[in-house]
Order: structure tokens, then sequence, then C-alpha cells
């Protein structure tokens, strides 16, 4: 969930290489249906550039059958850097086709760069799933709405479950536990985020277990048989102290492991 502060500076935004006009606003506030791929820019560089264009293009098709292609994105990020005058960022690509138009029009917003806090965070399980779970998409009413009323409650974020307390993600993040030798994720319907799947490629590259299996909330696949457990988006990974009032411990060694795969991840020229 993300709500902009006074204090907070103003993000650039270009559309199609240029700066954004009314008219050009126009198009997410009426015309919101889209979809979104959220990065971290270092010195001009990203890791898993090529995840993210795959995926805008991967969206683009089903929801537009279109394809977007991905010098064009390249081209119009490095146009959006020079613009807002920074090499170190947060960057969010948002794909929409307004009525009667035949090319994909394209967003990109640059702010300044973000990193996720690397303190244990308190997670509260809510009772919601996203539609087509698997498409980064703009204006998610119910993972805004539980996010802010987990806040209320006292936690850092939401937990989203399936009928049944079937674990799937975060309302922003990606979760995975830790059993002593084999990270899970949740085998659910969830956005394959792009740190996540980094992570797998690191897990499998170092011989460590990396599965995908059923987490519920209580019973015999529940959370509470997990040792660790953690949370990852485009901004970081930082371990979980507790889902609702499951506690868990935070595992250094573990963190430090996923802390270095990810870091040793190459980062790709924009």
């Amino acid at each position: 969930m993300t709500t902009h502060r006074p204090d907070t500076p103003l993000p650039h935004i270009e559309f199609d290489g240029h700066p954004a006009t009314e008219e050009d606003l126009r198009i997410p506030v009426l015309y919101g249906y889209g979809h979104f791929t959220a990065m971290q820019v270092r010195d001009g560089r990203v890791r898993g550039l090529g995840l993210h264009l795959a995926r805008l293009d991967a969206a683009n098709r089903e929801l537009f059958d279109l394809p977007v292609d991905g010098d064009r994105v390249r081209e119009l990020i490095r146009h959006a850097l020079d613009g807002a005058g920074l090499r170190d960022a947060s960057v969010r690509v948002n794909g929409y086709l307004p009525p009667g138009a035949t090319r994909t029009t394209l967003m990109v917003t640059v702010r300044e760069p973000a990193v996720m806090s690397v303190e244990a965070r308190s997670l509260m399980s809510v009772p919601y799933v996203r539609t087509v779970p698997h498409i980064k998409r703009p204006g998610e009413f119910g993972q805004t709405y539980y996010g802010s009323r987990a806040g209320r409650a006292g936690f850092d974020e939401a937990l989203l479950t399936a009928p049944g307390g079937v674990v799937t993600e975060g309302a922003i993040t990606n979760i995975g536990f830790w059993d002593g030798s084999s990270v899970v994720w949740p085998g659910a319907p969830a956005l394959a985020g792009i740190t996540m799947t980094l992570l797998e490629q690191g897990l499998e590259r170092a011989g460590l277990p990396s599965v995908r299996r059923p987490v519920t909330l209580e019973g015999p696949d529940g959370v509470g048989r997990y040792r660790a457990a953690f949370v990852c988006n485009s901004q970081g990974i930082a371990p979980v102290r507790r889902i609702d009032r499951t506690a868990f411990a935070v595992d250094e060694k573990l963190m430090g492991k996923l802390g270095a795969m990810y870091d040793d991840t190459p980062e790709d020229a924009v």
C-alpha cells in the first residue's frame, strides 16, 4: 500500500516518453484497467530486468492481445530517469489501452529509491483473494482496505488468505516459510513476484530445496509448523516475527543466506 504524504516528493511521470499532461493523467483515472511492474533501479541497473520485461509483455498480451517491446520499455525508463535526474530510483511501468487506441500507452513513474526495513514484520491474516492474481495491476481496493485495517490493528501488513485459511501472499509481498531444510512458498494462486523468482533461482543454484506446497493458518499444514518466515518484494527481504498470534524466531542464518543470494543476483543495465 502506498500513501502519499505531504513531505513525500511528487513523482516524475512520463507517458510514452513525454512528461505527463493533464490529458495523459486522465487515462489512469478514467481507464484504470491495466497492469504494471515495479522495480528498484541502482546506478541505472535493475535486478531481474528480463523478468520485469517478460511480465509486462505477458500481461499486456493477456489483457489487450498486444505485445510490449522490451527495448521500448527500456528506452522509456532511461528517458524518465533522465527527466527525473535520478540514477537510483523506484520505477513503475504501467500499461493501459485507452478506448480507440491501437498501441499500449506506457506510463513510467519515477520516485526516490526505497529499501524495505530489515525489522521483523507482523502480519494480520485477512479473508481476501485477488482476482486473476498472476497479473500485477493497479487499483486493488481489497489489498489497500485490508492493509489499512492491519495497520490500524498494529500490524505491519495484511496476509491474504483463501477460504479455509489457505495462505496465498502478503498484501504487497510474497511470503516464504522455513522448515529447517527447505524454503516453502504457499502452493496457492498468487503473484509470482520478481524477487521471489530471483530467490527461487538463487536457491536452486545453491542446491538448497525450494518447494511449493499448501500452507494454512491452522492444522497439519499450519504456519505454526515452520521455524521461520520472511516476506519479499521489489524493495527487499524482511523476516516475519508473527502471523496473528503465531510467533516466529528470526533465523539470522537463513536471512543472511537469502540476502546474499539476492545481492549476488546480476544487475542488468536499463
